[in-house]
């Protein structure tokens, strides 16, 4: 059986593992990644499409320049992608985030199994928490570097605006605003950490442990040590 540190210091990994994962299940779920106001010149007027969408779903609403709605409609992002950049690069998103999803799984099965139990292979101890955490840890801040490179660079909301009004001429301007669905990504990446910090304590005091133990041997006069 474990000491009472180490199931309580893997306890708590195991609690900061199974929030990540739950978070990473809320942002797939949600579709409040980005709010966007995109305006477009149209003959004698103008329009601006608002948009609120995720990774799979949004809803987007048209107003003319007086401010009056026309209409609101909700759409599927992959159905209204035509580009390849842009379609590809959300897929490649969700590809990473599921990956992390699995990652973070993995990475609570191991404290929850260190925090009952000392398994006799080494990956399954504090080495495979600190590989699945780094590995979900990267994965999710890679996904929070491709969302605004495909919305900034590969113009995403132009793209998904164009969808939703087929009578729109010149792009005038773009203004976007990160949602709560792109921000959890950050507790994410702080409870990754914190996993990590968690682990690395216990590391920590089992190796100054075990030099203790060795140093009276090493301190021992060579005549004791003889005899």
């Amino acid at each position: 059986m474990p000491s009472r540190k180490k199931t309580t210091l893997f306890a708590s990994a195991f609690c900061t593992c199974v929030s990540s994962f739950v978070l990473i299940c809320v942002v797939l779920a949600t579709q409040q990644w980005v709010s966007s106001e995109v305006r477009f010149s149209r003959t004698n007027t103008s329009v601006t499409v608002s948009l609120d969408y995720g990774l799979f779903r949004g809803t987007c609403a048209q107003f003319v320049e007086a401010g009056l709605q026309v209409s609101k409609k909700t759409f599927q992002v992959a159905d209204s992608l035509s580009s390849t950049k842009t379609k590809s690069t959300n897929v490649a998103i969700i590809v990473i985030l599921v990956l992390s999803l699995l990652t973070s799984l993995l990475s609570s099965g191991f404290t929850c199994t260190n925090a009952v139990s000392n398994p006799y292979q080494t990956f399954l101890g504090p080495i495979g928490v600190y590989t699945w955490n780094s590995i979900c840890g990267t994965l999710v801040l890679i996904a929070m570097i491709l969302f605004p490179v495909n919305i900034e660079a590969h113009s995403l909301s132009e793209e998904l605006a164009h969808g939703c009004s087929t009578s729109l001429q010149s792009h005038i301007k773009s203004e976007h605003s990160y949602g709560y669905s792109y921000w959890i990504m950050l507790p994410i990446l702080f409870l990754n950490i914190a996993s990590l910090i968690i682990i690395y304590f216990y590391d920590h005091a089992r190796y100054s442990k075990k030099k203790e133990q060795e140093r009276p041997i090493e301190n021992a006069p060579k005549d004791v040590i003889l005899f």
